[in-house]
Protein backbone atom coordinates (compact mmCIF):
# COMPACT_ATOMS: atom_id res chain seq x y z
CA UNK A 1 0.00 0.00 0.00
CA UNK A 2 1.46 3.36 -1.07
CA UNK A 3 2.41 5.73 1.70
CA UNK A 4 0.70 9.10 2.00
CA UNK A 5 2.68 12.26 1.42
CA UNK A 6 4.18 13.49 4.70
CA UNK A 7 3.11 17.09 4.07
CA UNK A 8 -0.43 15.89 3.36
CA UNK A 9 -0.46 13.88 6.61
CA UNK A 10 0.48 16.96 8.66
CA UNK A 11 -1.75 19.24 6.59
CA UNK A 12 0.99 21.77 5.81
CA UNK A 13 2.52 23.28 2.69
CA UNK A 14 5.89 22.08 1.40
CA UNK A 15 7.50 25.35 2.47
CA UNK A 16 6.16 25.08 6.03
CA UNK A 17 8.43 26.40 8.76
CA UNK A 18 9.68 24.32 11.69
CA UNK A 19 7.16 26.05 13.99
CA UNK A 20 4.30 25.30 11.59
CA UNK A 21 5.32 21.64 11.42
CA UNK A 22 5.51 21.38 15.19
CA UNK A 23 2.16 23.13 15.70
CA UNK A 24 0.41 20.88 13.19
CA UNK A 25 1.93 17.72 14.64
CA UNK A 26 1.03 18.84 18.17
CA UNK A 27 -2.60 19.24 17.08
CA UNK A 28 -2.76 15.81 15.38
CA UNK A 29 -0.97 14.04 18.22
CA UNK A 30 -3.42 15.53 20.70
CA UNK A 31 -6.38 14.40 18.56
CA UNK A 32 -5.16 10.82 18.07
CA UNK A 33 -3.27 10.33 21.36
CA UNK A 34 -3.71 6.71 22.61
CA UNK A 35 -4.72 7.89 26.07
CA UNK A 36 -7.55 9.90 24.56
CA UNK A 37 -8.60 7.06 22.22
CA UNK A 38 -8.17 3.85 24.26
CA UNK A 39 -8.51 0.70 22.16
CA UNK A 40 -9.01 2.67 18.91
CA UNK A 41 -6.61 1.01 16.44
CA UNK A 42 -7.38 3.52 13.69
CA UNK A 43 -6.53 6.46 15.95
CA UNK A 44 -3.33 4.73 17.04
CA UNK A 45 -2.36 4.18 13.39
CA UNK A 46 -2.93 7.86 12.62
CA UNK A 47 -0.94 8.82 15.72
CA UNK A 48 2.00 6.75 14.46
CA UNK A 49 1.57 8.07 10.91
CA UNK A 50 1.74 11.68 12.11
CA UNK A 51 4.82 10.89 14.24
CA UNK A 52 6.53 9.28 11.23
CA UNK A 53 5.84 12.33 9.06
CA UNK A 54 7.04 14.74 11.73
CA UNK A 55 10.10 12.60 12.47
CA UNK A 56 11.26 13.07 8.87
CA UNK A 57 10.16 16.65 8.18
CA UNK A 58 11.45 18.05 11.49
CA UNK A 59 14.97 16.81 10.65
CA UNK A 60 16.57 19.18 8.12
CA UNK A 61 18.68 16.50 6.41
CA UNK A 62 15.86 13.91 6.22
CA UNK A 63 13.50 16.60 4.92
CA UNK A 64 15.99 17.59 2.21
CA UNK A 65 16.31 13.96 1.12
CA UNK A 66 12.53 13.42 1.25
CA UNK A 67 11.89 16.54 -0.85
CA UNK A 68 14.36 15.23 -3.43
CA UNK A 69 13.61 11.49 -3.46
CA UNK A 70 10.22 11.08 -1.75
CA UNK A 71 9.64 7.85 0.19
CA UNK A 72 12.41 6.14 -1.78
CA UNK A 73 15.06 8.39 -0.22
CA UNK A 74 18.33 7.10 1.30
CA UNK A 75 17.41 4.14 3.47
CA UNK A 76 13.79 4.47 2.36
CA UNK A 77 12.88 6.25 5.64
CA UNK A 78 11.97 2.96 7.36
CA UNK A 79 9.47 3.85 10.02
CA UNK A 80 10.12 7.53 9.44
CA UNK A 81 12.31 8.09 12.48
CA UNK A 82 12.75 4.47 13.51
CA UNK A 83 9.63 4.16 15.70
CA UNK A 84 8.80 0.59 16.66
CA UNK A 85 5.98 1.45 19.04
CA UNK A 86 4.16 4.30 20.74
CA UNK A 87 6.72 4.48 23.56
CA UNK A 88 9.45 5.21 21.01
CA UNK A 89 7.42 8.22 19.85
CA UNK A 90 7.07 9.57 23.39
CA UNK A 91 10.81 9.12 23.93
CA UNK A 92 11.86 10.74 20.64
CA UNK A 93 9.60 13.78 21.06
CA UNK A 94 9.97 14.27 24.79
CA UNK A 95 10.36 18.00 24.19
CA UNK A 96 6.79 18.02 22.86
CA UNK A 97 5.16 15.42 25.11
CA UNK A 98 7.10 16.06 28.31
CA UNK A 99 6.22 19.61 29.26
CA UNK A 100 3.33 20.36 26.96
CA UNK A 101 -0.40 19.95 27.02
CA UNK A 102 0.20 16.19 26.56
CA UNK A 103 1.82 15.99 29.96
CA UNK A 104 -0.98 18.00 31.54
CA UNK A 105 -3.82 15.94 30.05
CA UNK A 106 -2.26 12.50 29.82
CA UNK A 107 0.64 12.40 32.24
CA UNK A 108 3.04 12.34 29.26
CA UNK A 109 5.88 13.58 31.46
CA UNK A 110 6.08 10.14 33.07
CA UNK A 111 6.81 8.34 29.81
CA UNK A 112 10.33 7.61 28.66
CA UNK A 113 11.79 5.38 31.38
CA UNK A 114 12.45 5.17 35.09
CA UNK A 115 10.05 6.77 37.50
CA UNK A 116 9.02 9.59 35.21
CA UNK A 117 12.53 10.80 34.32
CA UNK A 118 13.05 12.69 31.10
CA UNK A 119 15.16 11.43 28.23
CA UNK A 120 18.60 13.02 28.15
CA UNK A 121 19.26 16.03 25.96
CA UNK A 122 20.86 15.53 22.57
CA UNK A 123 24.24 17.12 21.96
CA UNK A 124 25.76 18.52 18.77
CA UNK A 125 29.29 18.42 17.43
CA UNK A 126 31.05 19.27 14.19
CA UNK A 127 33.34 16.92 12.23
CA UNK A 128 35.49 18.11 9.33
CA UNK A 129 36.70 15.65 6.69
CA UNK A 130 38.97 15.85 3.67
CA UNK A 131 37.27 15.29 0.32
CA UNK A 132 39.05 11.98 -0.24
CA UNK A 133 38.39 10.69 3.31
CA UNK A 134 34.74 9.89 2.61
CA UNK A 135 35.61 7.53 -0.24
CA UNK A 136 35.89 4.77 2.38
CA UNK A 137 34.34 4.36 5.84
CA UNK A 138 36.45 6.02 8.50
CA UNK A 139 36.47 6.90 12.21
CA UNK A 140 36.98 10.18 14.03
CA UNK A 141 37.52 10.71 17.75
CA UNK A 142 36.03 13.82 19.34
CA UNK A 143 36.13 15.26 22.86
CA UNK A 144 33.01 16.51 24.56
CA UNK A 145 31.66 17.41 27.98
CA UNK A 146 28.33 15.88 28.94
CA UNK A 147 26.19 15.00 31.94
CA UNK A 148 26.43 11.33 32.83
CA UNK A 149 24.77 9.18 35.44
CA UNK A 150 26.30 9.75 38.89
CA UNK A 151 28.28 6.67 39.91
CA UNK A 152 27.96 7.49 43.62
CA UNK A 153 24.18 7.11 43.63
CA UNK A 154 23.74 5.13 40.37
CA UNK A 155 21.70 8.01 38.98
CA UNK A 156 19.01 7.93 41.67
CA UNK A 157 20.00 11.29 43.17
CA UNK A 158 19.70 9.86 46.69
CA UNK A 159 22.67 9.45 49.03
CA UNK A 160 24.09 5.95 49.23
CA UNK A 161 22.15 3.90 51.76
CA UNK A 162 18.96 5.89 51.22
CA UNK A 163 16.39 5.91 48.47
CA UNK A 164 13.81 8.29 47.04
CA UNK A 165 10.40 8.38 48.74
CA UNK A 166 7.06 8.21 47.03
CA UNK A 167 5.86 11.76 46.53
CA UNK A 168 3.17 12.49 49.13
CA UNK A 169 1.48 15.07 46.92
CA UNK A 170 0.72 12.76 43.98
CA UNK A 171 1.20 9.35 45.66
CA UNK A 172 3.75 8.40 43.00
CA UNK A 173 1.53 9.18 40.03
CA UNK A 174 3.58 12.17 38.89
CA UNK A 175 0.37 14.09 38.21
CA UNK A 176 -2.32 15.65 40.37
CA UNK A 177 -6.00 16.13 39.65
CA UNK A 178 -7.71 19.47 39.98
CA UNK A 179 -11.47 20.00 39.63
CA UNK A 180 -13.30 23.00 38.27
CA UNK A 181 -17.05 22.49 38.22
CA UNK A 182 -17.86 19.55 35.96
CA UNK A 183 -14.30 19.32 34.66
CA UNK A 184 -11.26 17.55 36.06
CA UNK A 185 -7.76 18.20 34.81
CA UNK A 186 -4.47 16.41 35.27
CA UNK A 187 -1.32 18.48 35.70
CA UNK A 188 2.28 17.67 36.46
CA UNK A 189 2.94 17.42 40.16
CA UNK A 190 4.74 20.57 41.29
CA UNK A 191 6.50 18.88 44.19
CA UNK A 192 8.23 16.02 42.34
CA UNK A 193 8.22 17.49 38.82
CA UNK A 194 6.35 14.46 37.44
CA UNK A 195 8.85 11.89 38.74
CA UNK A 196 6.52 10.41 41.33
CA UNK A 197 9.37 10.48 43.88
CA UNK A 198 11.07 13.01 46.10
CA UNK A 199 14.60 12.90 47.47
CA UNK A 200 14.95 13.76 51.13
CA UNK A 201 18.63 12.83 51.48
CA UNK A 202 20.36 13.99 48.27
CA UNK A 203 23.63 12.53 47.02
CA UNK A 204 26.49 14.91 47.96
CA UNK A 205 28.33 14.26 44.69
CA UNK A 206 25.55 15.24 42.30
CA UNK A 207 23.40 17.33 44.66
CA UNK A 208 20.38 15.11 44.05
CA UNK A 209 20.31 15.55 40.26
CA UNK A 210 21.59 12.01 39.61
CA UNK A 211 24.01 13.35 36.99
CA UNK A 212 27.55 14.78 36.93
CA UNK A 213 29.51 16.48 34.14
CA UNK A 214 32.40 14.55 32.62
CA UNK A 215 34.87 14.95 29.75
CA UNK A 216 34.68 12.09 27.27
CA UNK A 217 36.36 11.00 24.05
CA UNK A 218 33.89 9.45 21.62
CA UNK A 219 34.89 7.53 18.48
CA UNK A 220 32.45 8.23 15.67
CA UNK A 221 32.09 5.80 12.76
CA UNK A 222 31.69 7.77 9.51
CA UNK A 223 29.96 5.84 6.71
CA UNK A 224 31.54 5.85 3.26
CA UNK A 225 30.02 8.39 0.90
CA UNK A 226 28.68 10.82 3.51
CA UNK A 227 28.09 14.29 2.06
CA UNK A 228 28.89 17.81 3.19
CA UNK A 229 26.09 19.26 5.32
CA UNK A 230 24.68 15.91 6.47
CA UNK A 231 24.02 15.22 10.14
CA UNK A 232 25.13 11.88 11.58
CA UNK A 233 23.05 10.69 14.54
CA UNK A 234 24.87 8.56 17.13
CA UNK A 235 22.27 7.02 19.41
CA UNK A 236 22.73 7.15 23.18
CA UNK A 237 25.86 9.31 23.16
CA UNK A 238 24.13 12.47 24.38
CA UNK A 239 23.48 13.45 27.97
CA UNK A 240 22.19 10.92 30.51
CA UNK A 241 18.47 10.88 31.18
CA UNK A 242 16.88 11.61 34.53
CA UNK A 243 16.23 8.79 36.97
CA UNK A 244 17.36 6.05 34.60
CA UNK A 245 15.62 7.39 31.49
CA UNK A 246 17.40 6.81 28.14
CA UNK A 247 20.32 9.01 27.17
CA UNK A 248 20.01 11.53 24.36
CA UNK A 249 21.76 11.29 21.01
CA UNK A 250 24.88 12.91 19.62
CA UNK A 251 24.23 14.82 16.39
CA UNK A 252 27.40 15.25 14.33
CA UNK A 253 27.26 17.89 11.61
CA UNK A 254 29.56 16.89 8.75
CA UNK A 255 31.72 19.35 6.83
CA UNK A 256 33.67 18.07 3.80
CA UNK A 257 36.51 20.33 2.71
CA UNK A 258 36.61 21.15 -1.03
CA UNK A 259 39.15 19.51 -3.36
CA UNK A 260 41.42 21.42 -5.75
CA UNK A 261 40.56 19.12 -8.68
CA UNK A 262 37.27 17.32 -8.00
CA UNK A 263 33.72 18.47 -7.44
CA UNK A 264 30.87 16.31 -6.20
CA UNK A 265 27.34 15.75 -7.52
CA UNK A 266 25.64 13.15 -5.34
CA UNK A 267 27.55 9.89 -5.75
CA UNK A 268 29.27 11.15 -8.91
CA UNK A 269 32.52 13.07 -8.99
CA UNK A 270 33.29 15.70 -11.64
CA UNK A 271 36.67 16.60 -13.16
CA UNK A 272 37.71 19.07 -15.87
CA UNK A 273 40.51 17.63 -18.01
CA UNK A 274 42.49 19.70 -20.54
CA UNK A 275 43.83 17.83 -23.60
CA UNK A 276 45.64 18.86 -26.77
CA UNK A 277 43.98 19.54 -30.12
CA UNK A 278 45.71 16.58 -31.73
CA UNK A 279 44.57 14.22 -28.94
CA UNK A 280 40.97 15.34 -29.43
CA UNK A 281 41.11 15.07 -33.21
CA UNK A 282 42.99 11.78 -33.50
CA UNK A 283 41.88 10.10 -30.28
CA UNK A 284 44.19 8.99 -27.49
CA UNK A 285 44.45 7.13 -24.21
CA UNK A 286 45.40 9.43 -21.34
CA UNK A 287 46.02 9.02 -17.62
CA UNK A 288 43.64 10.93 -15.34
CA UNK A 289 43.45 11.32 -11.55
CA UNK A 290 40.61 9.59 -9.68
CA UNK A 291 39.53 9.45 -6.05
CA UNK A 292 41.46 6.20 -5.67
CA UNK A 293 44.62 7.07 -7.60
CA UNK A 294 45.11 7.05 -11.37
CA UNK A 295 43.25 5.42 -14.23
CA UNK A 296 43.37 5.39 -18.02
CA UNK A 297 40.69 7.17 -20.04
CA UNK A 298 40.14 6.60 -23.75
CA UNK A 299 39.55 9.80 -25.73
CA UNK A 300 37.48 8.95 -28.82
CA UNK A 301 38.58 10.36 -32.18
CA UNK A 302 36.85 13.71 -32.84
CA UNK A 303 36.09 14.54 -29.20
CA UNK A 304 34.74 18.07 -28.82
CA UNK A 305 35.55 20.62 -26.13
CA UNK A 306 32.91 20.42 -23.38
CA UNK A 307 32.12 16.77 -24.10
CA UNK A 308 31.68 14.69 -20.94
CA UNK A 309 33.17 11.21 -20.76
CA UNK A 310 32.01 8.78 -18.08
CA UNK A 311 34.29 6.53 -16.03
CA UNK A 312 32.09 3.87 -14.44
CA UNK A 313 32.29 3.16 -10.68
CA UNK A 314 34.99 5.76 -10.02
CA UNK A 315 32.75 7.95 -7.85
CA UNK A 316 31.63 7.82 -4.22
CA UNK A 317 29.82 4.89 -2.56
CA UNK A 318 26.06 5.34 -2.84
CA UNK A 319 24.26 6.16 0.41
CA UNK A 320 20.90 5.02 -0.97
CA UNK A 321 21.99 1.58 -2.14
CA UNK A 322 24.86 -0.64 -3.26
CA UNK A 323 27.54 0.31 -5.74
CA UNK A 324 29.38 3.52 -6.52
CA UNK A 325 28.79 6.58 -8.63
CA UNK A 326 30.81 7.50 -11.73
CA UNK A 327 33.55 9.97 -12.52
CA UNK A 328 32.44 12.53 -15.11
CA UNK A 329 35.34 13.99 -17.07
CA UNK A 330 34.59 17.18 -18.99
CA UNK A 331 37.06 17.62 -21.83
CA UNK A 332 38.62 21.04 -22.38
CA UNK A 333 40.68 21.39 -25.56
CA UNK A 334 43.80 23.38 -24.84
CA UNK A 335 44.59 25.78 -27.69
CA UNK A 336 48.33 26.59 -27.79
CA UNK A 337 49.26 30.27 -27.51
CA UNK A 338 52.71 29.83 -29.05
CA UNK A 339 53.64 27.74 -32.11
CA UNK A 340 56.92 26.78 -33.67
CA UNK A 341 57.41 27.54 -37.36
CA UNK A 342 56.88 23.89 -38.26
CA UNK A 343 53.69 23.71 -36.16
CA UNK A 344 52.33 26.86 -37.77
CA UNK A 345 53.14 25.58 -41.29
CA UNK A 346 51.42 22.26 -40.62
CA UNK A 347 48.36 23.97 -39.15
CA UNK A 348 48.06 26.27 -42.17
CA UNK A 349 48.18 23.26 -44.45
CA UNK A 350 45.55 21.59 -42.30
CA UNK A 351 43.36 24.72 -42.42
CA UNK A 352 43.45 24.70 -46.23
CA UNK A 353 42.31 21.10 -46.42
CA UNK A 354 39.85 21.64 -43.57
CA UNK A 355 37.91 24.15 -45.70
CA UNK A 356 37.56 21.50 -48.40
CA UNK A 357 36.36 18.79 -45.97
CA UNK A 358 33.96 20.76 -43.80
CA UNK A 359 31.63 18.72 -41.56
CA UNK A 360 27.86 18.64 -42.26
CA UNK A 361 27.12 20.34 -38.93
CA UNK A 362 29.48 23.21 -39.66
CA UNK A 363 28.21 23.50 -43.25
CA UNK A 364 24.62 23.75 -41.98
CA UNK A 365 25.55 26.46 -39.49
CA UNK A 366 27.46 28.50 -42.09
CA UNK A 367 24.53 28.26 -44.49
CA UNK A 368 22.23 29.67 -41.77
CA UNK A 369 24.66 32.52 -41.10
CA UNK A 370 24.91 33.32 -44.82
CA UNK A 371 21.12 33.35 -45.16
CA UNK A 372 20.77 35.63 -42.12
CA UNK A 373 23.37 38.12 -43.40
CA UNK A 374 21.82 38.25 -46.86
CA UNK A 375 18.55 39.71 -45.53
Amino acid sequence: MAKRDYYEILGVAKNATADELKKSYHKLALKYHPDRNPGDKEAEAKFKEAAEAYGVLSDDEKRRQYDQFGHSGPGGFPGGAGFNNVEDIFSAFSDIFGGSVFGDFFGGGRRGGGRGGRRGASLRCGISLDFAEVVEATEKTISLRRNESCDACSGSGAQKGSSPRTCPSCNGAGVVMTSAGFFSMRSTCGRCGGRGEVITDPCPKCGGSGRVAREREITIKIPAGIEDGMTLRVGGEGEAGESGAPAGDLLCEITVRPHPLFKRAGADVYLEMPIGFAQAALGATIEVPTLRGRAELKIPRGTQSGQVLRMRNEGFPRLDGPGRGDQLVEIRIDVPTKLTKDQERLLREFAETDEQNISPERRSFLDKVKKFLSK
